[in-house]
């Protein structure tokens, strides 16, 4: 770790601290033991805490569509198995040790009513998962509405998973993807 960039370093260990311990919970300080920065670099990094929360969402949220985008794309063909391999990956995602939910829904719970870049990036994170999901649903025929329902079918599931921490929630959606795109495909 101690050859990583600096400011990787920096977002690695925001990114434990935040996604484990909640953002207002974790302060810079904490950030900076962790990091094993200086303050005065974590600060020439990241002149603000809001700068740091910025980064550190909109990293996870590059990171957390490359890799629901890299497995789906695994998932082969047709169009529907990449759409139900969607709610596979969800599955794996909430069956990790740290899950603790969607980064985006919990900053947003946080801060969202206070801090307008963090409702921006939450709002963003969900309009491109939204988009994601439309454009599998278009590939595989389905009428638009369809990707509507899955969306919320895939939201509900990261909720549930979260505040029940069962991971089974991503096989029950699945579940009821399947049954949502049969009928949707069939009219």
């Amino acid at each position: 770790m101690e050859h990583e960039d600096p400011r990787t370093r920096i977002l690695d260990a925001a990114e434990e601290l935040f996604y484990g311990q909640g953002i207002q919970a974790v302060g810079m300080d904490a950030v900076r033991t962790a990091s094993g920065m200086t303050m005065r670099r974590l600060y020439q990094h990241f002149p603000s805490k809001n700068d740091l929360v910025e980064a550190y969402l909109l990293r996870r949220d590059g990171r957390w569509r490359e890799s629901l985008a890299a497995y789906v794309s695994h998932a082969g063909e047709p169009p529907r198995d990449q759409l139900l391999a969607v709610f596979d990956w969800l599955g794996q995602w909430f069956a990790e040790p740290d899950f603790r939910g969607c980064a985006f829904v919990n900053s947003f719970g946080e801060l969202g009513a206070t801090t307008p870049v963090v409702a921006a990036v939450a709002r963003h994170h969900k309009e491109e998962f939204a988009g994601y999901l439309a454009g599998l649903t278009e590939a595989a025929g389905a009428p638009p509405a369809t990707a509507v329902h899955l969306t919320l079918l895939a939201e509900g599931a990261i909720t549930t998973a979260a505040v029940h921490g069962d991971p089974t929630a991503a096989a029950d959606a699945k579940e009821a993807a399947r049954l949502l795109l049969d009928t949707a495909l069939a009219g």
